[in-house]
């Protein structure tokens, strides 16, 4: 993952008062980077966008067990 070209966005839910919130950057080819929004310099996780798709699904449905 180049970071230079990443456009990060934090989600809309996070607020103006700052909290713990994390940013995405989904423009990448072949890769999904999230990040600290309170570290943008420190490291980035990177997920497939298949696997990342899973995990928003997951969170917004919850688990089917």
């Amino acid at each position: 993952m180049d970071p230079s070209n990443a456009r990060w966005r934090k989600s809309t839910r996070s607020g103006a008062s700052g909290g713990n919130c994390v940013e995405v950057a989904d423009n990448l080819p072949g890769v999904v980077g999230v990040r600290d929004s309170k570290d943008p310099n420190g490291p980035a996780l990177t997920f497939s966008p298949a696997a990342w798709r899973g995990f928003v699904e997951m969170a917004k449905t919850g688990p089917t067990v």
